[in-house]
């Protein structure tokens, strides 16, 4: 039988048992469209840490005031420790280790008011530096002033999204800006384009660390961020840091380093064991729905045993009716992964449009593999029932025996 007349005649046996098709064709899409939406979701959950972290670059280390054991615990949340980490120290590192930018950060919450209009603001206290280890866009004015991080000023540069609320229908460059009981002029407004992990910066807003210690009554910073401007290692970088302080805190590490992308690479390491984890789950309904065209083509190889005498007595060949059968199924697979991948992919925008903040995404690889798989486990299972009718003798299929 030609590959023509084999296709065309699988075709028509389709048509002539349509409920037969069509739950077939549903087992395989929604088993498919399972695989899609699942992985979908690892992918997403993996891209919302990436972005949670992008405001971090990969060469940065964040100083942490307190020495947090390995007892499996979290590093420490407020900083509490013994010694605060200064702006003292801030400097000490600066002229011990060459080509690195360092950014203090201390931080508060302020009442922000404008004339008739105010609101609650977190405030940060840190540099000029900050802008570049956390990627912040200055869109209008000029950022914090260059210089001895010692000298507290009245200037403040703010979000954009705190900017549009407090000063609307003008320019807030020049005006007067009150946080709690301190007036602060109005330099300059940036932009932070990542969520910062929950922190909105677009509704912060920035001052000279001197004047954030002054104004929350403190000596110790909050965080301290240190990134490397010449390319050198993270690692070894972190180990002079942290030998460094403790030289200078008599001995005692006190301090906690955290790398950003140590953090990442173990998020990463964990989501994509979690979306190979979905997917194997995904790729079980795929073997259910094999064994399900197994058990269905089971019982229209019994139904069409005359039909199966019928070929064999014109003289079709075994191979002939196990390839008729493997074509039926072939057919009946590739629609259902097509239905699924079509279906998979509506569901995931459909959910995207829904919460756009989680920035769900299809892996190639596991849209690839869900389309390949599905007519590869229909085949496998298609291959007992089909060589079953193969093999049964003519005169007995003409009868309608049992197979």
């Amino acid at each position: 039988m030609r590959s023509t007349d084999l296709l065309s005649f699988a075709l028509a046996a389709l048509v002539r048992q349509k409920l037969r098709g069509v739950m077939l064709l549903l087992a395989i899409g929604i088993s498919v469209a399972s695989v899609v939406v699942m992985t979908a979701l690892g992918q997403g959950a993996k891209n919302f840490v990436d972005n949670e972290f992008a405001f971090l670059g990969k060469d940065l280390l964040i100083l942490l005031p307190g020495k947090k054991e390995t007892t499996g615990g979290l590093p420490p949340i407020t900083g509490a420790s013994a010694r605060d980490i200064t702006l003292d120290d801030m400097r000490y590192l600066q002229q011990q280790i060459a080509d690195i930018v360092a950014a203090p950060l201390i931080v508060g919450t302020t009442e922000a008011s404008y004339r008739a209009r105010n609101r609650q603001a977190i405030t940060l206290g840190t540099s000029e530096a900050f802008f570049t280890t956390h990627n912040l866009d200055l869109i209008a004015g000029q950022g914090l002033p260059k210089g001895a991080v010692e000298r507290a000023q009245s200037v403040s540069v703010i979000g954009s999204d705190l900017a549009a609320e407090l000063y609307p229908q003008q320019s807030p460059l020049g005006q007067w800006l009150r946080l709690d009981n301190r007036r602060f002029r109005v330099i300059g407004v940036f932009q932070s384009n990542s969520s910062n992990m929950g922190l909105r910066l677009n509704e912060a807003v920035l001052i000279p660390v001197a004047s954030a210690q002054a104004l929350f009554n403190t000596s110790g910073l909050f965080r301290l961020f240190i990134q490397s401007a010449g390319g050198q290692s993270l690692v070894r970088l972190q180990q002079r840091v942290i030998h460094l302080m403790a030289d200078r805190h008599q001995g005692v590490e006190d301090i906690t380093v955290l790398r950003p992308d140590a953090l990442l690479s173990t998020f990463g390491d964990i989501l994509l064991t979690l979306t190979l984890a979905v997917a194997g789950i995904g790729t079980i309904s795929l073997v259910v729905a094999g064994i399900m065209m197994m058990n269905i083509m089971l019982i229209s190889t019994h139904q069409r045993a005359s039909e199966i005498g019928l070929l064999k007595a014109l003289g079709a060949d075994n191979h002939t009716v196990r390839a008729i059968f493997l074509t039926e199924a072939a057919l009946l697979s590739l629609a259902g992964a097509l239905l699924g991948m079509v279906c998979g992919y509506l569901l995931v925008a459909l959910m995207a449009w829904w919460y756009p903040a989680f920035p769900l995404a299809v892996p190639l690889w596991a849209a690839v593999s869900a389309f390949c798989c599905a007519p590869l486990v229909a085949l496998l299972f298609a291959l007992m029932p089909a060589s079953r009718a193969a093999q049964k003798p003519p005169v007995e299929s003409l009868r309608g025996g049992a197979l």
